[in-house]
């Protein structure tokens, strides 16, 4: 079956032709001069009247269908048709992939290259022209409760998988990158101001924007929460300053939705073009502001000819299949994707793989329940999931008898266990711990954001949301947020160790979006498994690993610290909170606090040797590539992937720097006994830090590190320096 209402389909453009940027300029100006200036303004902002819109999203219609905006019929402009992920399209039977944090574990850019144009293919054949969901906010704390959407601590993995995951998308739509920017606190994103100096703004907190940005990305989507006194959404030095001029964006920024910006005037000036998801202070203030002169009219063709080159550079007429929605090959992806992205923390005398078990018990309740992440804006409608059980048992049918228990009872669940071969317990989270928070409280004080909307004589804004909030299903709670604890549940940790003493072959496997301490528990048990939230196919991928049928090869996306106390500051109801260059690794390591496990690590049922590390060009100039070349062997009896890590360290800098950072890296496949050749070419470029004074970055002439290894701390990485050259 064909989508015959592909609204590509109407733009009169040759099927599959794609335009040149000369006729994709010439078109768009073309266009341009043609509209009428309320026609502009009805491009700025979404096409749905503000009553209608609210009611529908807030009755649960935000997944139902995509968000127009923009859509001239007039002249054939197909305008803007949201649809959110990150880990799928969020529409009904969508393929639902493993969260962007289980992916972030996979450090694999040609896989999440292939999952871009899966989800792509998936957006166009629901109808949809823009996904909302290359989400690259980076992890400073794990208490963040939207980190599952994210990828990780490190700019560099983040800037290289969301440029991927863009690649892919961009074959078929248009990708938005989000959220610009420091948008790393749930609970409090509404009022909290973020302080932060230049420096760790571009260095740590921009970078993977501008990676993205670079890639080709076709939209940025503002975040809600204030930068430095002011909100995103009105952040001309965000917004203006650096993303369209210093890193010549040539693409359109929208805003979050429904309170993405709060005056009509300091948005449109500030470098927002497009006010989402419906008619809101665009519609009611914008044409009175360009009349009176207060908002340029140029202001407004910028942002409506930016709209228009993107729909015309990646919105090519094309004929997509409905089949393609969660079709088998998706589903096959989803799969690979869980399996590659479980990290192996801990396999004390190699219990894992499992081998002549004749009596398996699985217990938890979140063995037996779908639990594929955060119930918000993200949330996916998948057609079925494979629980940690369902996948247990489909592996083992008919060659091992499993038992399950839900773990409410302890003594009940430590019975089933005495009498297993070993165990596979499942804890760990859902979206009641952590996700995405918009509580009845907090949407009734936004109302007071909305503007004015009148009828007849009475105003029909104020207790709204009330009325909204009640609409809400039962069975969706938007108050996970930030997490409250670091660690697992009590029950979960009573659990843990009332199994662990009746039975020594206990397999601990975790769900969630981020880091979990373990402190309490975790010499009790041989086996621990960060099994993320892993999409629709998470129980097969639990069950191909559990018995060998695949090695693992996740590696964690972000340090795992042995005590809270070695974080940075974090308070979810914050008002006011300063970033700067110290998070995750970085700050773990420069402090001297081991951490309980490193960033970057994850073990294999394999083992891996490095040898022959070479550097081609000693003595590179900034402008040059520093290209590094190692072997990598499989020297067990598995055959596997290996996550090679490049990271480099300043010896001899004149300014703080981190003791290392990730400045490459590659997954290798290696059959048993393969050697391959890696090679690594890393931009000298990378190696800048940014000079305040300057305003500008600046590469160091002096002596580095390079540190090839498994993880950030791994003792027997291999090592080599070089200097740079002056210019």
């Amino acid at each position: 079956m064909v989508n015959t209402n592909d609204p590509v389909a109407f733009t009169g453009f040759e099927m599959g032709v794609e335009l040149t940027t000369e006729q994709i300029e010439a078109k768009a100006h073309e266009l341009l001069m043609q509209l009428t200036l309320d026609e502009k303004i009805e491009m700025m902002d979404g096409d749905m009247h503000f009553l209608p819109g609210l009611v529908d999203m807030g009755g649960g219609g935000y997944a139902d269908h995509p968000w127009n905006a923009g859509v001239i019929s007039r002249l054939g402009i197909v305008g803007i048709r949201f649809v959110d992920g990150p880990r799928g399209v969020v529409m009904d039977g969508a393929t639902t992939f493993p969260v962007s944090m289980a992916r972030g574990a996979a450090w694999d850019v040609a896989l999440e290259e292939r999952i871009g144009d899966a989800i792509g293919r998936e957006l166009r054949a629901l109808g949809g022209t823009l996904f909302g969901g290359v989400c690259i906010n980076l992890l400073r704390h794990p208490a963040w409760g939207r980190a599952q959407e994210t990828y990780g601590e490190d700019p560099c993995l983040l800037g290289e998988l969301g440029a991927a995951l863009t690649r892919g998308v961009q074959r078929h739509a248009m990708a938005c990158v989000k959220h610009y920017a420091l948008n790393s606190m749930e609970n409090a994103r509404f009022k909290v101001d973020v302080r932060i100096n230049a420096r760790a703004l571009h260095e740590i907190y921009l970078a993977a924007f501008k990676r993205v940005v670079d890639e080709g990305v076709a939209a940025v989507m503002s975040a809600y929460n204030s930068v430095n006194g002011e909100w995103c959404g009105h952040n001309r030095p965000l917004l203006t300053d650096i993303l369209k001029k210093q890193w010549g964006f040539s693409g359109y920024v929208l805003s979050d939705f429904i309170y993405g910006i709060r005056d009509a005037q300091k948005a449109a000036l500030a470098g927002l073009d497009l006010e989402m998801p419906f008619q809101m202070h665009y519609h009611q203030h914008l044409k009175h502001l360009v009349e009176n002169g207060q908002v340029p009219l140029e202001r407004v063709d910028d942002a409506v000819l930016r709209l228009l080159r993107q729909q015309l550079r990646l919105l090519r007429p094309n004929s997509y299949d409905a089949a393609q929605v969660g079709s088998e090959s998706h589903r096959a992806l989803a799969r690979e994707a869980a399996e590659k992205s479980i990290v192996l923390l801990q396999n004390q005398g190699s219990l894992l793989p499992l081998r002549n078990v004749k009596k398996l018990a699985v217990i938890g309740r979140l063995a037996d329940i779908p639990n594929t992440g955060d119930a918000g804006s993200s949330s996916t409608r998948p057609a079925y999931v494979i629980t940690p059980l369902d996948g247990i048992q489909a592996a083992l049918k008919g060659q091992a008898d499993v038992l399950y228990d839900d773990g409410s009872d302890r003594e009940r669940a430590a019975a089933i266990a005495r009498t297993a071969d070993a165990v596979v317990l499942v804890v760990g989270y859902t979206y009641a711990d952590e996700g995405e928070f918009l509580d009845t409280q907090t949407m009734q004080e936004l109302s007071a954001l909305f503007p004015t909307f009148t009828s007849g004589d009475a105003s029909i804004a104020p207790g709204l949301m009330q009325g909204i909030a009640e609409q809400q299903p039962t069975d969706v709670s938007l108050t996970g947020g930030d997490r409250s604890r670091l660690t697992l549940h009590p029950d979960d940790e009573e659990l843990i160790q009332a199994i662990a003493v009746v039975n020594p072959h206990t397999i601990v496997a975790i769900m969630g979006g981020s880091g979990v301490l373990m402190e309490a528990w975790r010499e009790c048990v041989p086996v621990i498994l960060m099994l993320w939230y892993p999409g629709m196919e998470g129980g097969h991928a639990l069950a191909d690993i559990l018995l060998g049928k695949v090695n693992p090869s996740g590696k964690l996306p972000f340090v795992i610290p042995a005590q809270a106390e070695d974080l940075p500051f974090f308070d979810k109801d914050a008002t006011e909170i300063e970033y700067d260059l110290w998070h995750g690794y970085r700050k773990l390591e420069r402090d001297g606090n081991t951490p309980a496990f490193p960033f970057g690590f994850g073990l294999s049922y394999t083992s891996y040797r490095y040898a022959n590390l070479t550097l081609a060009q000693e003595l590179p100039g900034p402008l040059e590539t520093l290209q590094v070349s190692l072997e990598v062997s499989n020297i067990g009896a598995y055959a596997g992937e290996e996550v090679t890590q490049l990271y480099i360290s300043p010896i001899e800098s004149s300014v703080e720097r981190a003791p290392k950072e990730l400045k490459a890296f590659v997954r290798t496949a290696l059959l048993p006994g393969e050697t391959r050749t890696i090679e690594f070419n890393v931009p000298v470029s990378r190696l800048a830090y940014y000079d305040e004074t300057r305003a500008d970055f600046v590469v160091e002439p002096i002596e580095y590190e390079v540190f090839v290894g498994t993880h950030s701390l791994d003792h027997h990485a291999l090592r080599a320096r070089f200097r740079v050259r002056s210019e």
